[in-house]
């Protein structure tokens, strides 16, 4: 097995740092999980940098995935979430991106796995939007998966993981729970024995006044700001494992 993995923030592991503050995430998990049930060294790598689009995502990340040597068995794709964060997306867009992205790795003779990003839309300010175009997205490439016989994981469909307890304090991110989550979906959809993380009933966390305005501040002011710089969080970031790295 020689899985590689490319997409945003979300593949990247963002939210699920080790004390070296390297981010771990499901991919990571899946990788180990994979190791573990077969008993087998995986070779693993993984491309995604936080703050992507779809289309960088291909540009930069899918023909170096492709031209990895040797080549890889499986790669897994997520991406359009920075993308529907922005105003006007072009959802016809990013699904024709997905479809040529399908095409070219079937094509590679490489097993396609697409995942849906968790929905996040619950505790955002701007979530109702969010969430419909992550519906349309999801039932889309769920479609499409379908006529390429390629995988789908559909973690936004997932209700389970939309509770605040699998969500990183800025609430667009997943934390360990959430990832450790994804993780057993992959792995379940994969065909190995897994169960998915659930994290137990807690308080809901505080959402007062000044919880509101410190969550703001912290923020979402720092995104917009980026966003009026044109600006990104992985400017100046590259792959964590940008070539085959032994797990196992």
């Amino acid at each position: 097995m020689r899985y590689v993995a490319i997409g945003d923030s979300f593949t990247e592991g963002m939210g699920d740092e080790g004390p070296d503050g390297v981010p771990r995430g499901w991919a990571d998990l899946v990788a180990a999980g994979i190791a573990e049930a077969t008993g087998e060294t995986v070779q693993y790598a993984n491309l995604a940098i936080r703050g992507r689009l779809l289309g960088p995502i291909l540009d930069e990340q899918l023909d170096a995935a492709l031209g990895l040597d040797p080549a890889p068995t499986m790669l897994s794709l997520n991406g359009g979430g920075n993308d529907m964060m922005r105003r006007g997306t072009d959802m016809d867009r990013l699904l024709e991106l997905t479809e040529t992205a399908v095409r070219r790795t079937s094509a590679a003779g490489v097993r396609m796995l697409l995942l849906s990003g968790a929905d996040p839309s619950e505790h955002l300010p701007f979530g109702k939007v969010i969430h419909r175009k992550g519906t349309i997205l999801s039932a889309a490439v769920r479609e499409l998966t379908e006529r390429y016989d390629a995988l789908f994981v559909n973690v936004f469909g997932d209700e389970e993981i939309r509770r605040a307890p699998y969500w990183s304090a800025d609430r667009l991110h997943l934390n360990a729970a959430g990832h450790r989550r994804v993780a057993g979906l992959v792995l379940t959809a994969l065909g190995h024995a897994t169960t998915a993380h659930r994290v137990d009933p807690g308080p809901a966390p505080s959402k007062g006044l000044l919880a509101e305005a410190r969550y703001y501040r912290e923020h979402v002011l720092p995104w917009v700001t980026r966003r009026l710089r044109g600006r990104s969080s992985g400017d100046g970031r590259t792959a964590k494992y940008p070539t085959w790295t032994p797990i196992g």
